[in-house]
């Protein structure tokens, strides 16, 4: 059954939602959990935004689930957790009612936005103030776009929240917004840990628009009505403040020591090393966002990640990645003689161009599928590697290098990507062995923050054995990084 408390732990990722059940230390409780897919609305101009009502509706249900399938075992549920995807922008009105759809970081409309907001702010000092560039997946060029295109919205607007306040305003009628999901709008002043007035200003927001700052330990209690007779077990249950899913990774995986490096691929991909807020000023091609008042996390994330892997399947119509993965696995490295960038939705770390776009040079007549598909694993792996190589940078790594811990669905999935990577890295990979490192990691964070765990960072997470680079293998992926380099320089 597990220890007591439980925590109901629930992951908002940008394809789909799960609630699980964890017991106290912090282990999952079998065959209780529940998963939704969803949709999101797509255009040709850049659009990536979802309902954020159809969302809400969407994690209750799994809520129901899962109650549901926990039994007499959700009257002993101690806390509800969350994890979300970071960036995501909601208006609402005065009686929180959403105004604008729920826009991801994903969405690159507002990447011109972002192009006129560097030609009259310092991008360099609002980076190292916030911790994050004038971007399309921050709330500054959001903001801006949204003033310029729908001005009307933009006018009405009451507050501007983030995924997880927007849910808890439903839920608890009320919310929090952490430090962590903060950090993550490109409008937190970091090292003061409040909300960065001055180019809240500069963007037509007064300081009412924006939502409430909190720790983690700042959790709120009592549902609406409504859902008070629903979910009886959780009416008196602490809800504690989102946080992203990246630090949430972070800690389920085992990565909470500034030497152990979470590697994550899923839909997107991003290397994150937790550090000290207060010694690090982050290199332009990485970002820093806190965990909480006293963790900051430093790293780079790429737009691609498993919905490239998508992408590539669905296109070049190849089997399942089961199915695929023999295939390419046999295929030698390099050896298609492609050079890809990968960007099917924009760059982020480390040249932050939202504007890119994917480009293949080197199709002959003899290129199959498989090649295309085998490069642009390889293609990922590398721009991998470049966030890697500025994280050493940043961190003045010389001699022993980082324990790289992976995980992700996309990374665990497929074993030629993690061979490819090791050997792209030059460092061996452990493949974590939690299947649901951010729902464990928020988890975890919830009882530390109930006095249950000491300190997250002395939690064993179990991993796989590691997958060690080839030497070879690596010299050869080495040279086709630096060609895709050269590709990327001649036309970004």
């Amino acid at each position: 059954m597990g220890q007591e408390p439980f925590i109901l732990a629930l992951d908002v990722g940008t394809s789909s939602t799960r609630s699980l059940l964890f017991d106290a230390t912090g282990t999952t409780v079998p065959d209780v959990g529940a998963q939704l897919s969803y949709k999101l609305t797509t255009s040709n101009d850049g659009e990536v935004s979802v309902d954020a009502d159809t969302l809400v509706d969407a994690v209750v249900k799994t809520i129901d689930e899962a109650l549901k399938e926990a039994g007499p075992l959700a009257a002993h549920i101690g806390a509800v957790a969350i994890d979300t995807f970071w960036h995501s922008l909601v208006g609402v009105d005065a009686s929180n009612n959403a105004v604008t759809p729920l826009i991801t970081w994903e969405d690159t409309r507002p990447l011109h936005a972002a192009d006129e907001l560097r030609t009259h702010l310092d991008e360099m000092t609002i980076h190292a103030r916030t911790g994050a560039r004038l971007h399309a997946s921050y709330w500054p060029a959001k903001l801006r776009w949204l003033a310029k295109t729908r001005p009307e919205v933009f006018a009405r607007t009451a507050q501007w929240l983030s995924f997880g306040e927007y849910l808890h305003r439903k839920v608890l009628g009320r919310s929090v917004c952490s430090l962590s999901m903060a950090s993550g709008t490109g409008l937190l002043v970091t090292r003061e840990c409040a909300w960065d007035t001055e180019l809240a200003a500069q963007l037509g927001i007064k300081a009412e628009q924006l939502p409430p700052l909190g720790d983690l330990k700042d959790s709120i209690r009592g549902l609406t009505p409504s859902f008070v007779s629903r979910w009886p077990a959780l009416r008196d249950v602490p809800w504690f403040p989102a946080v992203g899913d990246g630090v949430a990774a972070n800690v389920g995986s085992g990565c909470v020591a500034e030497n152990h490096w979470a590697l994550t691929v899923g839909t997107s991909s991003a290397i994150r090393a937790v550090v000290s807020p207060d010694r690090i000023v982050p290199p332009m091609g990485l970002w820093l966002y806190l965990l909480d008042t006293h963790r900051g996390l430093l790293g780079g994330a790429l737009s691609e990640g498993g919905n490239l892997i998508s992408w590539l399947d669905s296109t070049l119509q190849l089997p399942p990645l089961k199915e695929a993965e023999p295939l390419v696995a046999n295929l030698p490295p390099d050896g298609h003689g492609l050079t890809i960038l990968p960007f099917v939705s924009g760059e982020r770390s480390p040249g932050w161009h939202a504007e890119a776009r994917a480009a293949i040079i080197g199709i002959g007549t003899h290129t199959s599928p498989v090649d295309i598909f085998r490069a642009g694993i390889e293609a990922l792996a590398y721009q991998i590697g470049a966030v890697f190589e500025q994280l050493n940078t940043a961190l003045q790594i010389h001699e022993a290098a980082p324990k790289v811990i992976g995980s992700g669905g996309a990374l665990l999935s497929s074993p030629t990507l993690q061979h490819v990577i090791a050997d792209t890295l030059g460092v061996p990979l452990y493949p974590s062995k939690e299947p649901e490192a951010s729902a464990r990691g928020v988890a975890l964070l919830a009882l530390e923050a109930v006095g249950i765990i000491a300190d997250v960072a002395q939690v064993i997470s179990e991993l796989a054995q590691p997958v060690m680079p080839d030497t070879a293998r690596g010299v050869i992926y080495r040279r086709a990084a630096e060609r895709q380099r050269e590709l990327y320089h001649k036309l970004l």
